[in-house]
């Protein structure tokens, strides 16, 4: 389904001086060799405005320009929307967030991992590493998510459960794997059948559709210096990678279908009077589930706000209700309730996208009228 657009910024009630200041931000990098190429639009109380494109989709010189439909791989921001699929499990009474991983993964009990619940995967409190410490190096081998899955099990703890916020990747291969045990599909299908067909997000998929690979944004890779090579047939712009449906990071979508997935969000889960969340699974989404955390540290709490899957309360100019995530290839998407503004950010340069992203942030909060 389409989002309604117009042209003129203050019908929808943003300055359009404002907006320039963002768009200026963008064509300044792309200018000066600093970003490659990328997307911004912008929305309020569910009108947008057109997709604003910048720079190339391709690292050659010569490469294709970036457009709207362009697909961009979205790196974290899958995160949130895998974590909608478990809040959508526990709407239909088939789990609860303070179930144990272990009563749906017995084998991730090895390590003394017993007593990490959902909850704590959904707001990274649950210990876990980031990622395996062979991440490049399975990576550089193809090997198959199931074997991230059965090396995740074997991880031992960086603390107790619910005691420190650390950000971890793990924490959603093992949430992408209760989900594929309680439905008996894999986690592609689920997403594809909870959110992206209802919503008619054609364009929008874990893992790439072949027939959409012309129109995917090239990654300008950031020098590896790993000991894992140059990363070409693993990293970001391999088949390999493409194909992965890494529950982390491996959703592929285009600028306008998932403005319309931060409408959901934001219209407490419908959109077009299609319901694919409820009300309670959103509020539960979007708020601060670690304040509530008795056994977590009061600088933790100060350092950063996690809700299920989602960061809050982050931004110069947003308001305490704002939620969003960002994406390790140069992507940033937040929503903010009070001013019922959604934007979406999508680059192909995590470095040159970097310095952007809190800069575009407060541009576009600062131009609402």
């Amino acid at each position: 389904m389409k989002m309604k657009t117009v042209d003129d910024p203050e019908a929808v009630g943003f300055l359009r001086e404002g907006l320039e200041v963002a768009h200026g931000l963008l064509v300044e990098a792309v200018e000066a060799g600093e970003l490659l190429g990328g997307v911004l639009q912008v929305a309020r109380k569910g009108v947008a405005l057109p997709v604003a494109c910048f720079g190339r989709r391709e690292v050659a010189e010569d490469g294709d320009s970036v457009e709207a439909d362009t697909i961009f791989l979205i790196a974290s921001i899958t995160k949130p929307i895998v974590c909608a699929a478990v809040v959508k499990l526990v709407e239909q009474g088939r789990l609860c967030l303070d179930d144990r991983v272990v009563q749906y993964v017995p084998e991730f009990a090895e390590a003394g991992k017993e007593r990490v619940t959902i909850r704590h995967l959904l707001t990274h409190t649950s210990g876990l590493p980031d990622m395996i410490p062979e991440n490049h190096q399975f990576r550089a081998k193809h090997r198959p998510l199931a074997d991230f899955v059965a090396r995740i099990c074997e991880l031992e703890l960086l603390f107790a459960p619910g005691t420190r916020i650390s950000y971890q990747s793990a924490g959603m291969a093992m949430l992408g794997e209760i989900v594929e045990r309680l439905t008996g599909q894999i986690l592609p299908e689920v997403l594809r059948a909870m959110f992206f067909a209802p919503l008619g997000l054609v364009d929008t998929s874990l893992g790439r559709q072949e027939d959409r690979r012309e129109r995917e944004a090239e990654i300008r890779l950031p020098d590896q210096g790993d000991g894992g090579g140059d990363g070409t047939d693993w990293h970001w712009n391999s088949d390999y990678w493409r194909n992965f449906s890494a529950p982390w990071g491996g959703m592929l979508t285009t600028a306008a279908e998932l403005m319309v997935l931060c409408q959901v969000f934001l219209a407490g889960g419908v959109y077009k009077g299609v319901r694919v969340l409820s009300g309670a699974g959103v509020a539960a989404m979007t708020r601060d589930q670690t304040v509530e955390m008795a056994d977590l540290s009061e600088q933790d709490k100060l350092r950063q706000r996690r809700g299920l899957g989602w960061r809050v309360g982050e931004g110069d100019l947003s308001s305490s209700r704002v939620f969003g995530h960002g994406g390790a290839t140069g992507t940033e998407i937040w929503v903010d309730p009070e001013s019922e503004v959604a934007c979406v950010l999508l680059t192909n340069d995590p470095q040159g996208a970097g310095p952007l992203r809190p800069r575009i942030a407060n541009a576009v909060a600062a131009a609402v009228l």
